[in-house]
């Protein structure tokens, strides 16, 4: 019996390790009597030949995964070259390694799709889709981002209590996504009722005016004193050059400005308005206590997905999610040919953003609210 290598690639998330006790749960079930093994630390981990024997773990144990945020077995965003993927099917090979699964987003699919070129077919190679940016294209969306929006809702519905109570400053808090406004755009559900906050949202789909901005926000200002502002980091002027340039960029892996700072200070300086700035970083997509169950129960379902569909001799697919009905909430498990999500972004549909480009439509809201889940309910008496 050939050996699964079940790897972790790029950032983690909340419900990652949900899938990959959804994927062994699965292997088990079907009667797999090999070994599974995880590369400690990714790719990485292939690479050093580390790898961490996930066979005998006990059911308590797969239990803790789930609910365990973060990578268990590692992760990483190493580059590879054509050199590298070579050496990780001789690697594979002298490990009797027979099926391969990477649960990432579309650059981990792409090392998955080289993989599986590389080894010229001989490894039954399965996706699982993971990402807090939903930036994956084809699949409605992939676990991970569930639980992000439903922190970023959360935290925004939170900071509006505060700012409501002493309404005399602009909050803007920043939001992770790189070149996608999914995060951003979630923080919509924020609100309960039609002027609640966030009162202006600001997603890399949209060019950054920076005038334009001002005066959205000298207006909501003068209309309830206290205003929060969710903005992407990957906000970029109409010729595509980001309003902050990047500290740091590595490969795919791009450590962005402070956004928020930039923003605050163009309000103060230029507004004469107090202005604050948040940026909820690797706090948002770590957070055990704010996932999302749905995000959870995706993410374990896709790692069996992908299992299913190897141990059933199906290759060079990914696992996906296609969505049936909003209300009620219904999906369907599909598989996707790897080629179409390798180094595919996936950006928030024109239907979505509303025409001032400041915020979301309807039709976003009806789509992400059975995702995040409820919400707590605070109360106030200054309406």
């Amino acid at each position: 019996m050939k050996n699964i290598i079940i790897a972790h690639g790029g950032a983690p998330t909340a419900v990652i390790n949900a899938s990959l006790a959804g994927a062994i749960e699965c292997a088990r079930t079907l009667g797999f009597d090999g070994k599974i093994l995880a590369p400690k630390f990714g790719s990485k981990g292939i690479l050093n030949e580390q790898f961490i024997d996930l066979t005998d773990i006990s059911d308590f144990q797969l239990q803790l995964l789930k609910h365990t945020p973060g990578s268990a077995i590692g992760t990483s965003r190493h580059p590879l070259e054509e050199a590298d993927y070579r050496r990780m099917v001789e690697i594979l090979d002298k490990n009797n390694v027979g099926y391969v699964l990477f649960t990432g987003g579309n650059g981990s699919m792409d090392t998955l799709g080289n993989i599986y070129k590389y080894s010229d077919g001989r490894f039954l190679c399965g996706g699982i889709p993971k990402t807090i940016d939903n930036d994956i294209a084809v699949t409605d969306h992939a676990p991970g981002f569930a639980s992000c929006a439903r922190y970023m809702a959360q935290t925004v519905r939170d900071c509006a209590q505060d700012v409501m109570g002493l309404p005399i400053h602009v909050s803007v808090i920043e939001a992770m996504g790189r070149n996608a406004g999914w995060l951003t755009a979630s923080a919509c559900l924020a609100r309960q009722n039609r002027d609640d906050a966030p009162h202006l949202l600001y997603m890399p789909e949209v060019a950054f005016d920076e005038d334009k901005f001002l005066d959205e926000v000298l207006q909501m200002h003068r209309k309830y004193g206290g205003v929060i502002v969710v903005a992407s980091e990957g906000l970029k002027y109409k010729d595509g050059t980001p309003i902050v340039k990047p500290t740091l960029t590595v490969g795919r892996a791009v450590y962005y400005g402070d956004v928020s700072v930039h923003l605050a200070n163009l309000i103060l300086s230029r507004l004469n308005i107090k202005s604050r700035s948040e940026k909820p970083g690797l706090i948002c997509r770590c957070s055990s206590a704010l996932v999302s169950e749905t995000d959870r129960n995706e993410a374990v379902l896709m790692g069996a997905t992908a299992m299913q569909a190897v141990l059933q001799n199906k290759t060079g697919v990914m696992a996906g999610i296609e969505r049936i009905s909003s209300q009620p909430y219904s999906i369907r498990p599909i598989l996707i040919p790897i080629e179409q999500v390798m180094m595919t972004e996936s950006m928030m549909p024109k239907h979505f953003i509303n025409d001032s480009g400041n915020g979301v439509t309807d039709a976003f809201v009806k789509w992400l609210t059975p995702l995040v889940g409820e919400l707590s309910t605070p109360i106030t008496f200054l309406k």
